[in-house]
């Protein structure tokens, strides 16, 4: 007889924290966000010497896209493909070897000044092709054929490490390379097609439990694949020619589009409830990401293009795993899904982070750094903290 998602993870006799892919990439992920930042801003300033054969930009750009994001990506899907596909979740040792693989390609890429590089970039490429090889066996056992993008996204996100390594080991500055383009590029496309599912069918589920009248747009009609090709457009326009003018325009047209693609799903409606309020938040970094970078083409004495990339990376996609973790981290573990004050604070933290990231660089305060640092410490150091009981004891029992 075969077994529910939620029956082979109470089966599972071992850790609670191996019984739910999203229990340990999601808690060890966080620590690393905080840790690698709490790293980062010494070694900017001098402070420390990193043992990375990587410039400490670099190193802080891989740390967060293809480290940090890559335990928040693999906690997600490790989550989501069992319900996508209706076959069993990864579970116990399989899933412990997936994190030790995570674990080993941080550590190599920090201490890659006294390892062959070769063997760096093995460890760090290891992780995102063994969880390929899981989503795609799955996908295909379970003929779930509607999300292979998700695959193939997670496919062009691989390559782009691939590229980004490359470019780090010829001595390039691969913090402002064609890898790191394309990695971002591929984040920021996952974004919208999975929040364009999620976000305003929480929305609706959320508005109808408060009897509200109100309904958002449907998930994924016309507009939204338009939308959604304009992005693709824009960013790859932006992964190819980083300073054309036409990307600058692309990018214009779609900020412009996805912000009204967020209007039609009502998220001013709901601000009472912050774990779904957070999600609008989130996403509006990203037409404003589009927004700010198209700017900075066509203008770059006002805004520089790495000032105007922080609305996606801190805010897009900062602010979309933590809110796509926590509310996650309760629904999985049968606890309700409300934002409790401590996490209503983390939520804020991280946009106390982006907001100082972005005053630094546009108006030159270089004090707002290190107030941008902390907050994303705070950040993440206080969403291992608060959730460190959900995502290490086994799950709740239905009352």
């Amino acid at each position: 007889m075969a077994l529910s998602s939620a029956e082979q993870m109470r089966r599972w006799q071992g850790p609670a924290l191996l019984s739910g892919g999203f229990r340990p990439f999601f808690f060890f992920g966080a620590v690393w966000a905080a840790l690698a930042m709490a790293l980062w801003v010494p070694a900017l300033t001098g402070l420390i010497e990193l043992p990375t054969r990587l410039d400490p930009v670099s190193w802080h750009a891989h740390a967060f896209l293809f480290g940090y994001l890559g335990a928040a990506i693999a906690g997600f899907l490790l989550t989501a493909v069992p319900n996508w596909t209706g076959r069993l979740p990864v579970v116990g040792w399989p899933l412990l070897g997936l994190v030790t693989l995570w674990g080993l390609g941080r550590l190599g890429l920090l201490a890659s000044a006294h390892l062959p590089f070769a063997l760096v970039a093995s460890f760090d490429l290891a992780f995102p092709l063994a969880l390929g090889g899981v989503v795609l066996r799955e996908i295909v056992a379970g003929e779930n054929w509607r999300n292979l993008p998700v695959l193939g996204l997670l496919s062009v996100f691989t390559l782009a490490d691939l590229l980004f390594l490359i470019e780090a080991a010829r001595g390039g500055y691969a913090a402002d390379g064609l890898g790191m383009r394309l990695g971002l590029a591929a984040v920021l496309m996952m974004v919208a097609l999975i929040g364009g599912r999620i976000i305003p069918s929480f929305t609706r589920n959320w508005l109808v439990k408060e009897n509200h009248p109100a309904r958002p747009a449907p998930p994924m009609q016309r507009f939204d694949k338009i939308a959604m090709v304009a992005a693709g457009a824009a960013l790859l326009a932006w992964v190819t020619l980083p300073e054309a003018q036409l990307t600058a325009a692309l990018l214009l047209a779609t900020g412009l589009l996805h912000l009204v693609r967020l209007w039609r799903w009502k998220g001013g409606l709901t601000l009472r409830a912050p774990i779904l309020f957070v999600l609008h938040l989130a996403y509006v970094c990203l037409p404003l990401g589009a927004l700010a970078l198209g700017v900075a083409i066509l203008f770059p004495a006002a805004l520089t293009p790495a000032t105007a990339l922080h609305l996606w990376t801190a805010g897009a996609l900062g602010g979309m795993t933590l809110a796509v973790m926590s509310r996650a981290s309760l629904g999985h573990t049968g606890r309700p899904l409300e934002a409790s004050p401590g996490t209503v604070a983390v939520y804020a933290a991280l946009f106390v982070a982006m907001v100082a990231r972005l005053l630094a660089g546009w108006l030159g305060l270089s004090a707002l750094y290190s107030v941008s640092g902390a907050a994303w410490c705070a950040a993440f150091l206080g969403f291992a903290i608060l959730y460190a009981p959900v995502l290490w004891q086994p799950r709740r029992r239905a009352q």
